[in-house]
């Protein structure tokens, strides 16, 4: 019975020194990719950044990166801007590729693919496919993130409205107001109509650029197109009367332009002028 017990005791301190077996570190896939940002619309950039690892036990030769679309072909979605960290990069049939030259065992290589949305693109997801590519040895295909092509951005002009006016004193007193209307983009502008209205007690005495609404005392000034960034002028005057005195108050207003205007903040605009008598206004 001693002896039975000594033997059990030996057994369970024997097996408290058995090793534990290491779980083996995965090696990091032959292609991996990350893309940023996820969505981009006709005419902006974004980066796929992409990384190559040779887990073989032999040299890849002419190793390159490849990027593909699942559901259409890339290259007629994109076109390619820069790739730094390759050697050199190209688009061969349905691909994107940056060619890195000889991979030896174990080696890691990255590559920034830094690709533009063409114009023409459809709005719509597409799934970015990545490989790596070897003369003498080609990897598995991955699926990678989805690329979400948005929709081109809206078309906006902003047209910003100023007003001012001077006067010049002879027989009467002759306000002249001059209305600038700038188009601060993004897009160009036309079929620009700002109205200028005149206050009560002054009578019109012409414009430039600008045309009378019947006998009333507004004015259209059109302006049938304005570049993004452009400015243009208008005027128009009225004539202090004898009875004309106190607070002046002319406005320009735009009411219509294409496309939308986005900001409805700067496109109206106030000139007040005082007439102490008709001989005598200060603007």
């Amino acid at each position: 019975m001693r002896l039975l017990r000594a033997a059990l005791v030996t057994a369970v301190a024997g097996a408290g020194l058995v090793a534990v077996p290491q779980l083996a570190t995965a090696a990091p896939p032959s292609s991996a990719i990350e893309l940023s940002p996820t969505s981009a619309r006709p005419g902006e950039t974004f980066t796929v950044t992409q990384t190559l690892h040779n887990d073989r036990d032999f040299t890849v030769t002419g190793a390159k990166a490849g990027l593909y679309g699942k559901e259409t072909s890339l290259p007629g979605l994109v076109d390619l801007v820069s790739c730094p960290g390759a050697f050199a990069c190209d688009i061969l049939g349905g691909s994107i590729r940056g060619g890195f030259g000889d991979m030896a065992p174990g080696e890691t290589r990255t590559v920034v693919f830094t690709l533009r949305v063409k114009d023409t693109a459809p709005a719509g997801p597409v799934t970015l496919q990545h490989q790596f590519i070897g003369e003498n040895y080609a990897f598995e295909t991955f699926d990678g993130p989805v690329l979400t092509i948005l929709p081109p951005a809206p078309a906006d002009a902003d047209i910003a409205v100023s007003l001012s006016a001077s006067v010049r004193t002879l027989l009467v007193s002759r306000i002249t107001y001059t209305v600038t209307v700038k188009n601060n983009g993004p897009s160009d502008a036309t079929g620009v109509r700002v109205v200028g209205a005149y206050p009560a007690g002054l009578v019109y005495a012409g414009s430039s650029g600008c045309t009378r609404v019947g006998t009333t005392r507004t004015v259209n000034c059109d302006i049938p197109a304005l570049a993004s960034g452009a400015t243009v002028t208008r005027t128009f005057s009225a004539d202090a009367g004898l009875l004309t005195l106190g607070s002046l108050v002319a406005t320009a207003q735009r009411t219509a332009s294409s496309p939308t205007d986005p900001n409805a903040a700067n496109d109206q605009a106030s000139r007040t002028c005082t007439a102490l008598t008709s001989l005598i206004v200060r603007c």
